[in-house]
């Protein structure tokens, strides 16, 4: 698939069919997350791949009881380590900007094989800790329910969006 295509047509998706995801897949989708760039190559993120359905129920409970997340076939919970930055803006949110950018790499590489996947970040960190038996210091940040859609519409690229002269400026903010 063309590159401008997978990003065109990337969507929140959260209706699962009952077709399993191949590990080759998963592990291609995990595999774009890991080369993401990072400030200063740290990479402090980490992946959880969970398909028990169980860990999955859990999962969608401390997720504020977004019931969908347990319907997916795979549910990929994404780890940061903090670390310090002595660099404004970010500082201390360094490792989430990183965290950020793999799982942006994750979805597009979701939509590149054929899956839907849903960027969760309405995450009850404790419950989803205790559930993967996550250690302190690091951080739940984000949880991405993955499976092929439901509906082959799902992917259609009629999304409303803000045009380029209302996001995008040149020399000033508000120049056009």
């Amino acid at each position: 698939m063309e590159f401008s295509e997978v990003i065109r047509t990337r969507r929140s998706v959260r209706k699962f069919s009952g077709k399993q995801i191949p590990d080759d897949v998963i592990t291609k989708v995990i595999d774009a997350a890991r080369i993401a760039p990072s400030g200063n190559n740290r990479q402090p993120w980490s992946f959880i791949i969970v398909k028990d359905p169980a860990r999955k129920q859990k999962i969608a409970s401390a997720c504020y009881n977004q019931s969908f997340i347990a319907k997916a076939p795979v549910v990929v919970v994404c780890c940061a380590q903090p670390y310090p930055n002595r660099y404004e803006p970010w500082e201390e949110s360094s490792y989430m900007a990183d965290a950020v950018i793999a799982v942006d790499h994750l979805v597009l590489a979701a939509r590149n094989e054929g899956l839907g996947a849903c960027w969760v970040g309405a995450v009850g960190e404790q419950g989803v800790k205790e559930t993967l038996n996550i250690p302190d210091p690091v951080k739940v940040l984000i949880v991405v329910p993955l499976g092929y859609p439901e509906s082959a519409s799902a992917f259609n690229d009629n999304c409303s969006r803000k045009s380029l002269s209302e996001i995008c400026f040149k020399e000033e903010y508000g120049k056009d």
